[in-house]
């Protein structure tokens, strides 16, 4: 086993009462939530279906004191990190785009096709106009 070494730090008060709920809640040690944390930050992976995806990018962006203060007491009570919750946004508006996208283009698709119907059928009637194929009319009596 590898030799362990502490590590100290001072935090405020709500980042430290956020900590402990968290980790009481998912059943870890101060010891584990801060060793995953560090490992997190300097070796981060995305899991996916199951597979660990190599290179990953960073997003960060600011947000009202009123909104994060919500998502925090959404993130608690739903025992969810901030991570997951994003990336489950993130996937949830791609996914429903897509499926926005392919209804667009069955759609269109669809459009396309009783467009060259009708052509078609317009093709059909314009030549047997043409060919002569009605009967002869019955005027002429003898």
């Amino acid at each position: 086993m590898a030799e362990k070494r502490g590590i100290t730090v001072k935090v405020e008060d709500e980042l430290h009462r956020q900590v402990k709920e968290y980790i009481e809640s998912h059943g870890m040690t101060m010891s584990d939530f801060v060793s995953q944390a560090l490992e997190e930050m300097l070796h981060p992976r995305q899991q996916m279906g199951g597979n660990t995806m190599g290179a990953t990018r960073t997003i960060a962006f600011q947000v009202s004191e009123e909104l994060y203060q919500k998502i925090k007491e959404y993130l608690t009570a739903n025992h969810m990190t901030q991570k997951e919750f994003m990336i489950g946004l993130i996937e949830e508006a791609l996914e429903q785009d897509l499926e926005e996208t392919a209804e667009e283009e069955e759609t269109e698709d669809a459009d396309y096709e009783d467009e060259e119907d009708e052509d078609e059928e317009q093709d059909y009637d314009d030549s047997e106009e043409a060919s002569g194929d009605e009967e002869p009319s019955q005027e002429m009596g003898m």
